[in-house]
């Protein structure tokens, strides 16, 4: 899904204090945004399965479910999962043994769920609690045939990492262009470093290069035609795309053996001053000391056309209810505590996410600050490779992207072979 500009000048404005938007009831009285407690809904507990894998961001979803607890006088019972393996696990949760509440992703991959039924609409929440006036655009994420079916809860602009430090041991710049980021990639190599850390056993970071690239080379409406299974995968446009790509490949830019490091080893290889550049979102900075972090910024892709506008990837997460869930109206009012701005603001904090609502205070987190300074410029967005395509589209296109950059000898037979799955899944 790709939404337009989300962040206009006036979005950043004052905190508004919590106790300005509760009161002190007790908590037979208590209510959670608008949503007054019901004795059914005192009587059970809410279960919520989440997929953080940032500790401090985790430990602050159990103390607000404890703060929950507290207030209306429900228990909040957070069983959280290994982020990767929640993937595949929500697709058997949702159809049997669904919580109240669980962690997902926005755009295609909640639509796929939609479809299925397998969400709850959620749209009377949101309009009780006037979250529309808030997010803006962003509400677009999590709505489906004008119904909404979650609540976004923080964003991520994904780009160009580095150590500021290393940049100037090295004498490296940012570089801004194709013809700049050779070069960069040259010095880099020159000095001993890997001027790309990147990590492919999870698939996906192989997936967002492509991303970047082709919104870099042939724009949003293509590049999600794409995505939308409305362009071939042989099509020509592609093809200065992994021209491009292969360059980079063949020169040694990447981290070798990409395939056998995660995410977070390669994000490690950054910090330990060992690679130049990491293509990933904020989240990295969990690869990072306390005591580094100062270090680490924040560039946009490189421009590879000039004639191109400039479209970034943002990718949004979001919160459910799902279909089957025993507990609905506790669900709503722990989402509702949840999505109050002290709350949610707690919550993003330690991940370094873009805030989706607009009420917001200013981040301790300059990179936030980057980024939403960043989005107020961009002219679209896509979210992620995986994200915007259909599941089992973007699976094998995972795949593929992965074994391209290991073999990339390999193109024309994993191009023919994307090709196949696309006719297969959109019956062309």
């Amino acid at each position: 899904m790709a939404f337009l500009k989300q962040f206009p000048s006036t979005t950043r404005r004052r905190f508004l204090k919590g106790a300005g938007l509760v009161s002190a009831a007790a908590v037979t009285n208590a209510a959670v945004g608008s949503f007054p407690i019901p004795a059914i809904a005192q009587a059970q507990e809410v279960t919520m399965i989440s997929d953080e894998n940032n500790g401090a961001a985790l430990d602050a979803l159990r103390a607000i479910a404890a703060g929950f607890g507290k207030e209306a006088g429900v228990k909040v019972v957070i069983n959280n999962m290994d982020h990767e393996a929640h993937k595949t696990a929500i697709r058997n949760y949702l159809v049997a043994g669904a919580p109240d509440v669980c962690s997902w992703f926005s755009g295609n991959r909640m639509r796929a769920f939609v479809k299925r039924g397998l969400f709850d609409d959620i749209s009377d929440l949101v309009e009780k609690e006037k979250y529309k006036d808030v997010l803006g655009a962003t509400i677009g994420a999590v709505t489906e045939d004008g119904k909404q079916y979650g609540l976004p809860t923080g964003g991520t602009l994904w780009g160009m990492f580095y150590r500021k430090d290393v940049f100037e041991q090295y004498g490296l710049t940012v570089p801004k262009t194709a013809e700049e980021f050779m070069a960069y990639g040259d010095k880099c190599k020159t000095a001993g470093i890997t001027p790309v850390a990147m990590g492919t056993k999870e698939l996906w970071p192989a997936a967002g290069w492509f991303d970047q690239m082709n919104l870099r080379i042939n724009g949003l409406d293509k590049h999600m035609a794409l995505m939308n299974g409305e362009m071939s995968y042989l099509d020509p446009a592609l093809t200065p795309v992994f021209d491009q790509w292969e360059a980079m490949i063949s020169k040694g830019f990447f981290t070798p053996n990409h395939t056998s490091f995660g995410w977070q080893e390669a994000a490690a290889l950054l910090a330990q001053k060992k690679a130049g550049m990491m293509n990933l979102g904020a989240f990295l900075r969990s690869a990072f000391t306390e005591a580094d972090l100062p270090q680490l910024a924040y560039a946009t892709f490189p421009v590879l056309d000039a004639k191109v506008g400039h479209f970034e990837e943002f990718s949004v997460n979001s919160i459910h209810i799902p279909a089957k869930a025993k507990n609905k109206q506790g669900a709503r009012e722990f989402l509702a505590y949840f999505y109050r701005p002290e709350n949610l603001a707690t919550y993003l904090e330690p991940g370094g996410n873009v805030p989706p609502r607009n009420d917001l205070p200013a981040s301790k987190d300059p990179l936030v600050n980057i980024a939403v300074e960043t989005m107020k410029t961009v002219q679209g967005t896509s979210q992620y490779y995986d994200r915007d395509s259909d599941p089992d589209m973007a699976q094998a296109g995972l795949v593929g992207f992965q074994e391209f950059m290991a073999k990339p000898d390999r193109r024309k037979a994993i191009l023919t072979r994307l090709e196949g799955t696309r006719k297969r899944i959109y019956k062309i």
